[in-house]
């Protein structure tokens, strides 16, 4: 009758449990990647998500220093030229390009190294001494363990395996007023 389904099955979007979306995303995060490189930024994660009016990319993207509204614009202009040429989407699509925020998620190694001394909350696949989730401050990265402060508990230190983290996140602090 003319209207599209809300779901494919021969060919579309989410053939094989989302092959094609996640080739996709492969294909974006490759280019998105190259293009934060060249600027000297860093590419924080990539979401590609169907939408009805088409599909949605975001891209995260930050630098130690700070990333500013000139860089978001032209990662988001360079990364849609090139995306256009290369069209890795079989649909129409929305780009965004922002920064992961102050609460910004921990991902990798060298995320928890970088953010060492900052509060965060970790989640974990399974229990690390009968518990798997906790709040506190990153005090180190090392042998595949992050030491995290439990300061609401009277400063009790505890080594979780990166391995067993499923989500980390940094928590937003405040200044104390004097």
């Amino acid at each position: 009758m003319g209207f599209d389904p809300l779901f494919f099955l021969n060919g579309g979007w989410e053939t094989t449990g989302g092959t094609k979306r996640a080739e996709a995303t492969q294909v974006i995060e490759g280019i998105a990647s190259r293009v934060t490189a060249a600027r000297g930024l860093e590419l924080v994660e990539v979401e590609v998500k169907r939408q009805r009016s088409g599909s949605l990319v975001r891209l995260f993207v930050d630098h130690p220093k700070g990333i500013g509204i000139d860089d978001l614009k032209g990662v988001s202009e360079e990364v849609s030229a090139i995306l256009d040429a290369s069209d890795p989407i079989d649909s129409s699509y929305t780009l965004e390009v922002s920064s992961p925020g102050l609460d910004r998620a921990l991902r990798h190694e060298a995320d928890y190294r970088r953010f060492v001394g900052r509060l965060a909350k970790l989640s974990s696949f399974e229990p690390v001494d009968g518990r798997r989730h906790w709040a506190g401050r990153l005090v180190s990265v090392e042998d595949g363990n992050v030491t995290i402060r439990l300061e609401r508990e009277g400063g009790q230190e505890l080594q979780v395996p990166l391995s067993k983290v499923a989500h980390g996140r940094l928590e937003v602090e405040f200044p104390k007023k004097s």
